[in-house]
């Protein structure tokens, strides 16, 4: 009988401890796909170890509540979220009393200061879905408000962990001597070009490039836009925003060993992964220089089309640093 209630007593404890490990997600925004489709990766009972490890135990439903194409999507997203056990809160406080870790996932980048602000104070590390803000300035604001309070965070498009665009980025074809990159642009008002859509073919394009494009030029019609960039070692970039066809990704590296075709979209998969592990680690895998300068790639395309001539990133990071600035007065 002693036996069997030490082993009882083991069995108990290591269920509890078990429980322990299971690491509580919160997710900020049900207007978009990518909270339901990580929702099911971590919530369903799947038999990756890695995955078993995390779940979502909490969603704040808002969200855009201007952009029709997001709000309309809220209730659905809600009830489906919900048959994976997740509680619907009224609140990011009340979610971040219940969480380890925050997915800001609200597909209007222009709510994500105001959201991250909430989550910095909490030092919660936080994923930031793209964008990481809907302008140049509120990203610069929001990364300056995470070293203000001291917390790890990262944005990344899927893409950019697409099997083909990492051997691509790890040299597996030698050195990449230039890239044409493209995928859909869908035009949102209330966001600068891009930002809210065209960034999947930008940061394809930066996957495969790296950093140090100086200069951007931008030619567009109603059928799409190519930007050409500039990089300081001689190398040419570029990104084409596909508004008339179909909604394709990819493009074409030129490396030492040939032309090589980049990867296209390969599921949100690859991206947890490397969510779950920047919540393990608490290091970024994609560095706060490159993704600023997608965002300032992006604001120079926007300048040369309203000026007709090429700009600088320097021209398009001074004015955003002008911004943000004025938006991190209201965070003192």
């Amino acid at each position: 009988m002693k036996r069997l209630i030490i082993s009882i007593l083991l069995l108990s404890m290591g269920l509890s401890l078990a429980a322990q490990t299971v690491h509580r997600i919160g997710i900020i925004g049900l207007d978009t796909s990518h909270s339901t489709a990580f929702t099911e990766l971590l919530n369903s009972a799947g038999e990756d170890p890695f995955v078993r490890d995390f779940e979502v135990v909490a969603a704040y439903p808002y969200g855009s509540r201007t952009i029709p194409s997001s709000y309309n999507r809220i209730a659905g997203y809600t009830e489906e979220v919900k048959k994976h056990g997740v509680v619907i809160c009224e609140s990011i406080a009340q979610l971040l009393e219940m969480v380890d870790f925050v997915m800001i996932e609200t597909n209007d980048g222009r709510l994500h200061l105001e959201q991250a602000a909430e989550v910095f104070r909490s030092g919660k590390v936080c994923y930031i879905d793209k964008p990481v803000g809907a302008t140049l300035g509120e990203a610069l604001a929001i990364y300056a408000l995470a070293d203000r309070y001291g917390v790890p965070i990262f944005s990344s498009s899927a893409l950019r962990f697409s099997p083909e665009n990492v051997r691509l980025r790890e040299g597996a074809y030698g050195a990449v001597l230039g890239a044409d990159c493209y995928s859909p642009h869908k035009s949102e008002p209330t966001h600068p070009d891009f930002g809210f859509y065209g960034i999947h073919g930008v940061e394809t394009l930066y996957t495969l490039m790296g950093t140090g494009c100086t200069a951007v030029s931008r030619l567009g019609t109603p059928m799409g836009d190519v930007v050409t960039g500039t990089w300081a070692d001689g190398r040419i970039g570029t990104f084409r925003a596909l508004v008339q066809g179909p909604a394709i990704y990819g493009g074409t590296a030129y490396t030492a060993d040939g032309a090589v075709p980049a990867g296209g979209y390969a599921g949100y998969k690859v991206l947890l992964d490397q969510i779950l592990t920047f919540f393990q680690t608490g290091v970024p895998p994609v560095s706060r220089e490159e993704t600023l300068e997608i965002y300032a790639f992006m604001k120079a395309s926007n300048m040369s089309k309203e000026k007709g001539r090429p700009v600088t990133l320097a021209e398009a990071m001074k004015a955003g640093r002008k911004d943000a600035a004025k938006l991190l007065r209201k965070y003192p």
